[in-house]
């Protein structure tokens, strides 16, 4: 199961090494990563996706909270959140395929960043289902060159999840 860690820290120099080195010390692999800082000068978050059960997080949650760097670790993996991530994804095309890119574009309510003769940037915002479907949609026409930036994830304030909205 994917798990998602937000951890808070004090945005200093090598503070992103330590934390990796918590992960790589102990053979767990990251598969995203997303940092950027907050509303509050010199601090930051880190969003952190990994493979991983309970008992997996609840190690690294203790050896994350002993970095003196590190202001908090919260699993919000079953929490209720708002998660995107961007896409920029550059698409072979032509003269014939470029409306039907075009139409898929639309669709999804992405847009085109750049375009060439033969090729199109487009930018994907949203959560994780809406850009991997857009990806495979695209597939048919050559993909040249894809770049994401993993996910961001916040806590709904309301305690709303969504996910349950959709099952209803």
């Amino acid at each position: 199961m994917k798990k998602t860690l937000s951890i808070t820290v004090y945005n200093e120099s090598g503070v992103l090494t330590r934390i990796s080195t918590v992960f790589s010390s102990r053979g767990f692999n990251i598969e995203s990563i997303a940092v950027g800082p907050t509303e509050n000068l010199g601090i930051s978050k880190i969003i952190i996706i990994l493979p991983g059960d309970n008992q997996t997080i609840e190690q690294i949650t203790k050896q994350l909270n002993k970095l003196i760097q590190v202001i908090e670790v919260k699993d919000i993996t079953n929490r209720p959140c708002v998660e995107r991530e961007l896409m920029l994804l550059k698409v072979s095309s032509s003269a014939k395929t470029r409306s039907e890119i075009l139409e898929i574009v639309q669709i999804f309510r992405s847009k085109v960043v750049d375009i060439a003769d033969n090729s199109i940037t487009i930018e994907v915002t949203g959560d994780p289902g809406k850009i991997i479907t857009i990806q495979k949609l695209l597939q048919p026409y050559q993909i040249i060159e894809i770049v994401r930036t993993g996910k961001i994830s916040v806590e709904r304030e309301l305690g709303i999840n969504t996910e349950y909205l959709k099952n209803v």
